[in-house]
């Protein structure tokens, strides 16, 4: 099977658009790591995204009789940027289905390569189901994103750029996983030229789409996913790339959003871009690799698949990049509510930088502090702190993986609410669309008030909201058929000690 990808991707037609990017030698992350770190610069391509490799190859090998009537796509990133450009490239028509709920910049963006727009539905498989009337309401072909030979050969040129770009010793490539399309092409040719070079997908822990069919040994369809990472936001691995994977790839890593961000802050440091968190992923793989392995002198390449990043992006990511490079603890301590106290508890953590710090009066007896520190010895300096603090008769409880504390309750200013009866604590993602508020309040049952309710988005398709709701144990099913009949995501926040501690 192999050898007829190697036969395709050298054949493939990608550089008539794209562009042989280079592979760069990343000296600041390669010093940090003790490693030799190359990072495959896909940001560079016109799109700014290695999909156009696969959307032209694609479309470039149809029969011109069936170019002629044009083709279609659904999605809401880079893939349909890569489309627009090859269908204008061309000279044929392309329609491109997106969700409404996709951002102008990137609607204008398709527009402006040359492509048609429709928006509809609020999903991608809402757009994707419209497309695919439309393929047989007007005979236009449909282009895949990653299910489709010509599409994974596309992206397997990347494979073969690199080993010609590092003809030596290569111990290891670092693949962003999505829908399998680049991980497919890329190990396709890489295990077939050169099998003994390790090929490691990565992908985001709430994303384990590759993770969870390789365990399972088939394709499975993830109940949801989480969508930080949006370009490789996919429920469920291709059919055509798991039968090439599922034999030619050596691991799955998951990496969290903390650590995504930080990987951000790497690449920028070392090439002054920033890539989109899809982007940036394989580097947070190749990171945790090395911290597992403390392997030292390998050559290892990293793929940075695209930098279609929203500005307003970045504030999360600046946010969440301390704690992704454990340069950040966040803990909560309970104190004695008497004078002095606070003065003792600021003295036990001696002169550490602060970057959080959240007083709350709790009682007569106690006072909570929330406070984020910083640590310059990642996670052996945090503990060597929070053994201190519970040696001096502190409770402590750490909060530096807690996603309800990370992205909400550190910006919260509010308090515990002690006359609030029956409060359900949950977090959702809503997405970023007129009526996503007003479709939550009017499908929920007059009956269950509302006590607490935080929203924060940072230019993402979804917001991320904390909801506390007061529901008698009575009617505590009732309230689950409503969460399930809402269609957002959502979680249970009420075991969460945060909540206990400054808001319950």
């Amino acid at each position: 099977m192999l050898n007829q990808y190697v036969k395709k991707i050298l054949q493939a037609r990608v550089y008539d658009v794209a562009e042989k990017t280079r592979t760069d030698y990343a000296s600041n992350l390669s010093r940090r790591f003790n490693n030799h770190i190359w990072i495959k610069r896909e940001d560079m391509q016109p799109v700014f995204s290695f999909k156009l490799r696969g959307a032209y190859n694609k479309i470039a090998n149809l029969p011109r009789e069936i170019l002629e009537k044009g083709v279609i796509a659904a999605s809401a990133g880079n893939h349909a940027q890569g489309v627009a450009v090859s269908a204008a490239k061309l000279g044929i028509r392309a329609i491109i289905v997106m969700p409404k709920t996709t951002p102008e910049i990137k609607v204008s963006s398709v527009r402006n390569r040359g492509a048609e727009v429709i928006l509809h539905g609020t999903t991608f498989d809402d757009a994707s189901r419209y497309a695919q009337q439309l393929v047989e309401k007007e005979g236009l072909s449909y282009i895949p994103p990653y299910d489709d030979e010509e599409v994974i050969a596309g992206q397997g040129t990347i494979g073969m750029e690199i080993l010609q770009q590092r003809s030596g010793q290569l111990d290891a490539i670092f693949v962003p996983v999505g829908g399998g399309g680049l991980i497919a092409g890329v190990a396709a040719y890489v295990k077939y030229v050169r099998p003994e070079i390790k090929i490691i997908g990565v992908e985001p822990k709430d994303a384990p789409t590759l993770y969870a069919a390789m365990l399972a040994n088939e394709r499975v369809m993830l109940d949801q996913v989480g969508i930080f990472a949006d370009g490789v936001a996919v429920r469920q691995i291709g059919e055509l790339p798991f039968k090439i994977v599922k034999d030619n790839v050596d691991e799955v890593l998951l990496v969290s959003t903390d650590e995504i961000c930080a990987a951000i802050k790497d690449i920028f440091e070392d090439t002054r871009t920033v890539t989109e968190p899809a982007g940036a992923l394989a580097l947070a793989g190749l990171k945790q690799y090395i911290e597992r392995e403390k392997c030292t002198g390998k050559q290892l390449v990293t793929i940075a698949s695209g930098a279609n990043m929203n500005f307003d992006r970045l504030g999360y990511v600046t946010e969440r990049t301390e704690v992704g490079e454990q340069r950040e603890a966040l803990i909560a301590v309970t104190i004695p509510e008497r004078p002095g106290s606070f003065r003792e508890f600021c003295h036990a953590i001696g002169q550490r930088g602060i970057t959080e710090f959240n007083y709350r009066f709790a009682s007569t007896a106690e006072a909570h502090v929330f406070a984020g520190i910083r640590v310059t010895k990642g996670l052996i300096e945090k503990e060597q702190l929070i053994e201190k603090l519970i040696a001096k008769d502190y409770p402590v409880t750490d909060l530096t993986d807690n996603e309800v504390a990370k992205s909400h309750i550190r910006h919260m200013v509010g308090g515990r609410a002690a006359q609030v009866e029956n409060e359900r604590l949950y977090r959702f993602e809503f997405p970023e669309r007129p009526g996503a508020l007003l479709h939550f309040l009017t499908s929920m049952n007059l009956q269950w008030n509302i006590s607490l309710f935080h929203y924060r988005n940072h230019g993402a398709a979804y917001g991320r909201v904390l909801v506390g709701v007061q529901v008698p144990n009575e009617e505590l099913h009732a309230f689950k058929q409503f969460l399930n009949n809402l269609g957002y995501p959502y979680w249970d926040e009420n075991d969460n000690p945060a909540y206990h501690l400054f808001l319950d």
